[in-house]
């Protein structure tokens, strides 16, 4: 029997180090600090509230954009938290997780022959997304070890092809943050251009250190050309809900639309019921911070008793860690030996990168129950 031919779309792409090191970790009954998601309970009166509306019939088909009170909810939070005024109607899609509402982004804006700026290390969906729709990605890397962005790199990156510049603060893998500086930096490029803006803003309330969140929200000038995307599974210790958002003026959404309703089409209606009365509780989301940065200072003390050295983290779950004392092995080896010989599972921040890079860093996720962090680091220490 014949075999099919296909020509694979991404043929540079294998699995994802998330489930390379997950699969590892199972393997050798490691503690798992490597995928970023929480391993203590979220809210329970949400649940319930989910619950209440599956009881309550909220079970079919919600509109293709998303519950609408859940929509007008989010436009009430967005301008208590930036002042920005969105239209529920016309600007704001619920998306099944922030990660689909990139790619559909994505999917909007570009045609074959496009560049996109991606600063790396970077989240590994972005260049994959843009590959796909026949587009290409120019990569600028973030300054090492504070991971800041060098706008003189940018520019010298930009050419007639660039349709986007893609953002993300609090930043994945390393927790750093945008500044206002960045915003200005960001601003003075993109005026009088046709360049778009791709801003992944799923860890807004995942930030530390009383430092302010730069959304994208905050500057008319460049929402008017920005597609801002957001996940409700990050601020409610919820990612198996995979649910979230995409805000973005008329016009592009009117775009962004067309593609999402021949794809998702809609999004799981009794969690947007849910959340749609749950986004009353300002608390839930403005306490998150403190939340947090009380695990990461809580992990980093810890951390102390042990050979690796933290770098700075102020956002996000994650925070970095080098191993420059210890080893001159490459990250990846380094991960799987630490896995493999102490039973901790973490990422290899080189993964985020697409050219070879070992800045002897590892990416630790936080987000965990206290019990969980004593339980690794006591693993640590025997480094």
């Amino acid at each position: 029997m014949s075999t099919v031919q296909l020509q694979s779309k991404l043929p540079n792409v294998g699995t994802t180090i998330f489930t390379v090191m997950s699969s590892l970790a199972v393997e050798h009954n490691a503690i798992n600090l490597g995928q970023g998601f929480p391993d203590f309970p979220m809210s329970e009166e949400l649940t319930n509230m989910v619950n209440s509306a599956m009881k309550d019939g909220f079970n079919q088909y919600i509109h293709m954009n998303g519950y609408m009170p859940l929509r007008e909810a989010i436009a009430e939070k967005v301008d208590f938290l930036y002042g920005a005024q969105i239209n529920p109607d016309t600007e704001i899609t619920i998306t099944p997780g922030g990660t689909y509402a990139l790619y559909t982004a994505f999917a909007t804006i570009l045609q074959p022959g496009d560049e996109v700026i991606v600063f790396e290390p970077a989240y590994d969906c972005y260049i994959p997304q843009v590959e796909l729709a026949g587009a290409k990605a120019v990569t600028v890397e973030l300054v090492f070890p504070e991971y800041k962005i060098d706008w003189a790199a940018v520019r010298n990156k930009i050419t007639e092809k660039t349709r986007a510049i893609v953002i993300n603060s609090p930043h994945n893998p390393t927790g750093a943050v945008l500044s206002a500086q960045d915003i200005v930096e960001l601003t003075a490029i993109v005026k009088d251009t046709q360049i778009l803006i791709i801003s992944d803003e799923v860890y807004e309330h995942l930030i530390f250190d009383g430092l302010p969140h730069e959304s994208i929200l905050k500057y008319p000038e460049l929402l008017e050309r920005a597609f801002v995307t957001f996940s409700f599974g990050k601020v409610y210790h919820c990612t198996g809900w995979k649910l979230g958002y995409c805000i973005a003026p008329g016009y592009l959404m009117k775009e962004f639309r067309k593609i999402h309703q021949f794809n998702a089409f809609t999004s799981d209606t009794p969690k947007q019921v849910a959340l749609a009365g749950f986004l009353a509780n300002r608390d839930a989301y403005l306490e998150l911070g403190a939340f947090l940065q009380q695990k990461r200072d809580y992990f980093e003390s810890l951390m102390k008793e042990t050979r690796l050295k933290a770098l700075p983290s102020h956002g996000s779950y994650f925070q970095s860690y080098s191993y420059a004392g210890i080893s001159d092995e490459t990250e990846m080896d380094f991960a799987v030996r630490l896995t493999k010989e102490y039973g901790v599972a973490t990422i290899p921040v080189s993964a985020f990168y697409t050219k070879p890079v070992n800045n002897s860093v590892l990416r630790f996720c936080f987000a965990k129950k206290e019990a969980t962090l004593n339980a690794a680091v006591e693993r640590l220490v025997k480094l």
